[in-house]
């Protein structure tokens, strides 16, 4: 069996207003490989997410990601857009499975930008998205917004 690592694009605009999206990021599919390889990582064995006959005695088709996969994607969203040292606040909720081969495509957009004790915070929206339509993940952050020319040079690293 072959396997092959797919590469994760993603983008980010340096000024923003309300309703923006200020960073995306596509992963790549979600391979047998990256479940397996997030289980050893995460210490989440639940063969649900790795073993196909476990999945079908639980009444699933097929195999599905760890919730806190989409988590993690989430917080490389965050960190390949600003240095964490910026993030205030991330509070997630899940709302679909991803299932096996999907492509989650995750994104970051202001809902507002206000002033707390002295420090513009930027209020995001965050959602991972499926092909179909399907929304796996939906959730908020709240992050350090200072001027948004410091971010005029900011570069992701896929």
């Amino acid at each position: 069996m072959t396997s092959s690592t797919p590469t994760a694009t993603a983008t980010a605009t340096a000024t923003a207003t309300a309703t923006d999206v200020v960073a995306k990021l596509r992963p790549g599919a979600i391979s047998r490989t990256t479940l397996a390889l997030f289980a050893v990582a995460s210490g989440d064995h639940n063969p649900i997410h790795i073993d196909i006959d476990s999945a079908k005695a639980s009444g699933m088709e097929d195999v599905f990601a760890h919730g806190m996969l989409s988590m993690a994607y989430l917080g490389r969203l965050l960190t390949d857009w600003i240095p964490q040292s910026r993030i205030r606040e991330l509070s997630t909720r899940f709302t679909a499975i991803t299932p096996v081969h999907a492509e989650p495509v995750l994104t970051a957009a202001i809902r507002e930008i206000v002033t707390v004790d002295g420090e513009q915070r930027a209020h995001l929206d965050l959602n991972v998205v499926l092909a179909d339509g399907t929304r796996t993940l939906t959730g908020t952050a709240v992050v350090a917004w200072s001027d948004p020319g410091e971010l005029a040079n900011a570069t992701l690293v896929p």
